[in-house]
């Protein structure tokens, strides 16, 4: 998509190219590369960008926030993508971080803010169980006050990434009266604390990704309640509308079918190349489209946002769309890989089998088929779009 940026933007642009050419080099990309260096390859990049001033874009400037209008953020964003640089982890700096700027006391903003920017704490998110996913207001996990901590009893699931965090932001239930939704509360977990287990849980593309965390008398400070007592569900919702905004990945997506495109250039079928195929073509073409409306509610929720609006039910629509986007993507480059998008044997590697991104197609796609559950399922949001958006 062509836009005219002003001369103050296109300097920005300059900007950020110049710092993406230093900051992700050849060795942090290559790092990147290597099995099991996910968090320390974030850590340092996230560092980068906080040294820049760069680390929360659209946090209010007052706390650490870059201060960019919705257009500064979507140079970067694109910038950041076409070079391959990964997007920060999500659950500090797009998640919980939001929640304490707006709904935390000082001391928990002064506390828990500066190290979420510096990636100096690795969070993880404590909301669906064992029997509470979709239906996220029946979870069990109580937590009794006892003095001036909080003892919590309970579990968590496919809670992504909980083999490093240090922190967890968690419901936990303070209360059965009432509806289920006004007895929850939200809290702040050190995972150092006695009677925590984290087990490893592992997916259909053979990673590591999810856990189940195992509560047993954990003892939590009161001071780490976020807010009133029993009004965590609202600030929930607030954490769940930045997530779904964040998880849309609209710049990823574009790079990622540059890619395909790239791929299906070079990929040879009955005499042609793929791209040249015509049933293919229009596959990248529908794609293209929708991911062309998807940029521009994007922009819209960025504009509104910029405004000091929250991210409102366009959230949905974004987490709706863009992950149906990323499946699409992953199923075309698995296509192009083809036989060689398979399990590969005995601990033979795709380059003596066949296409070198062969193995990475396959575990892309097999991950991508999660995109349409975590963060609210598609039955989830056609719902709130329905009630909210077409008044159904």
């Amino acid at each position: 998509m062509d836009i005219n940026f002003s001369e103050a933007e296109l300097a920005f642009r300059d900007e950020v190219r110049a710092f993406l050419k230093d900051a992700w080099n050849e060795e942090l990309a290559s790092q990147a590369k290597q099995p099991g260096s996910y968090k320390d390859v974030q850590v340092a990049w996230e560092r980068k960008l906080n040294s820049k001033g760069w680390a929360a874009p659209l946090w209010p400037v007052e706390h650490g926030g870059a201060g960019w209008t919705p257009t500064q953020s979507y140079i970067f964003e694109n910038e950041r993508a076409a070079v391959g640089a990964p997007d920060v982890s999500p659950f500090g700096l797009k998640m919980v971080g939001p929640v304490i700027y707006s709904f935390g006391n000082d001391a928990q903003k002064e506390r828990f803010l500066p190290r979420i920017l510096n990636a100096d704490d690795w969070w993880c998110q404590g909301y669906s169980e064992p029997g509470a996913g979709s239906d996220l207001a029946s979870l069990k996990t109580k937590a009794e006050r006892d003095g001036d901590h909080y003892v919590i009893n309970g579990a968590k699931i496919w809670t992504t990434l909980a083999q490093h965090a240090n922190w967890m932001f968690c419901l936990v239930r303070t209360s059965s009266e009432g509806k289920p939704q006004q007895g929850i509360s939200f809290i702040l977990i050190d995972m150092t604390s006695p009677g925590i287990t984290v087990r490893p849980i592992v997916t259909i593309d053979g990673e590591h990704h999810l856990n189940e965390v195992i509560f047993e008398e954990v003892r939590v400070p009161v001071e780490n309640l976020i807010g009133e007592e029993n009004k965590g569900w609202t600030y929930a919702k607030s954490l769940l509308a930045h997530e779904r905004t964040a998880i849309a990945g609209v710049a990823d997506s574009k790079r990622n079918l540059a890619e395909v495109k790239k791929l299906a250039a070079a990929e040879v079928n009955g005499g042609r190349a793929m791209i040249e195929d015509p049933i293919f073509r229009q596959r990248i073409c529908d794609i293209e489209i929708d991911l062309m409306a998807l940029e521009f509610t994007e922009l819209r929720v960025l504009a509104s946002m910029s405004k000091g609006n929250g991210p409102g039910v366009e959230s949905s629509l974004l987490k709706l769309k863009g992950t149906e986007i990323q499946q699409s993507i992953q199923e075309l480059k698995l296509d192009l890989a083809g036989y060689f998008g398979t399990v590969v044997q005995d601990g033979a590697s795709n380059e003596q089998v066949g296409h070198d991104f062969g193995d990475v197609a396959r575990r892309g796609f097999m991950m991508s088929r999660a995109a349409t559950i975590y963060g609210g399922s598609d039955e989830v949001q056609k719902n709130i779009t329905a009630k909210f958006v077409l008044g159904l």
